[in-house]
């Protein structure tokens, strides 16, 4: 007998651990990546032409304040701030705006995002402060950070609302249905717009660069899985639905969820609902949300799939 049968017994264990898993110690999590400190961004004004440096969360205030009705709940505001520091900060990696003045951001809608810091309130102070450094990301790098003013009642996805197709972005989810009708504006549930036929002409040679002749028909020829209007026949020509929006104006033709498209009196006449491309957030659908006590983070779940919300700085 060994004169130390403790011990063997526990060279005998320890043999065993190390032969199966059951044993095996366990790694360590990952340790969370240290918290940055807050950037400061540089801020092309298009009216003034000047150049600023602006710490990001003070921006971030003048673009929710542009992008949502500041008396709007608090957590519809933040979500929005979410989607806006995460556009952010996606574009000033791609460096879009710094092609154009050499800074990170400017204060154009067109070359980036709405900015009026004017309209800042308590409300848009809370809500920004309220998710202070919070992003969106997707495996490695930030999501395209989309949203719309009223999508309608359905969401799409950005192949149908957007006819983006430059890369996949499977973070976006289609076909969620969020009750926004209930809450919206009178023109978002149902709208009608007649525009001249020659200035339908016009923009389908421009998409184009054929001629659809003089205009006798219009149709819908191919919906997508939100009953957004992909193509559209238009006299002799085809179409893509989102690109027929922005060539006609965004405001005159207010969606593709369109419910009819005919020829009359020389004018085409769209009937639709919903404000906007539909993809990613809805505004009205966040306020919807905010109003029944959803946080900020669970609304931008609502709208995106397999994405981490995750705090980038102090």
């Amino acid at each position: 007998m060994s004169r130390y049968p403790l011990a063997k017994t526990a060279l005998i264990l320890l043999a065993a651990c190390l032969l199966t898993a059951g044993c095996a110690k366990r790694p360590a999590p990952a340790p969370k990546p240290a918290l940055q400190e807050e950037p400061t961004i540089s801020l092309y004004d298009n009216k003034t032409g000047e150049k600023k440096n602006i710490k990001i969360e003070e921006y971030i205030q003048g673009v929710v304040a542009a992008e949502m009705d500041t008396k709007w709940p608090v957590n519809a505001l933040a979500a929005q701030a979410i989607l806006a520091r995460t556009f952010t900060m996606e574009n000033i990696k791609a460096g879009r705006v710094r092609q154009l003045h050499g800074t990170d951001a400017s204060t154009s809608v067109e070359e980036f995002q709405a900015y009026e810091p004017s309209k800042i309130n308590d409300n848009v102070r809370q809500a920004v402060e309220r998710t202070r450094g919070e992003v969106i990301t997707h495996g490695d790098g930030f999501i395209h950070a989309w949203f719309s003013a009223c999508d309608g009642g359905i969401s799409a996805t950005a192949e149908e609302g957007l006819a983006y197709t430059r890369e996949p972005t499977p973070y976006v989810k289609g076909g969620v249905q969020d009750g926004c009708l209930s809450i919206t504006e009178p023109q978002n549930r149902a709208w009608e717009a007649r525009i001249p036929a020659e200035q339908v002409r016009a923009a389908v040679k421009k998409i184009t660069g054929q001629d659809p002749g003089p205009l006798t028909s219009a149709s819908i020829v191919k919906k997508g899985p939100s009953g957004r209007a992909e193509q559209i026949k238009i006299g002799n020509a085809t179409v893509g639905g989102p690109a027929l929006r922005l060539a006609l104006g965004s405001e005159k033709m207010r969606s593709t969820l369109l419910s009819e498209i005919r020829v009359e009196g020389g004018r085409v006449v769209f009937k639709g609902k919903g404000f906007g491309h539909g993809v990613g957030m809805c505004q009205w659908g966040a306020r919807l949300m905010a109003e029944q006590g959803k946080s900020p983070e669970d609304i931008i779940n609502f709208y995106f799939k397999d994405i981490k919300i995750e705090r980038q700085w102090k």
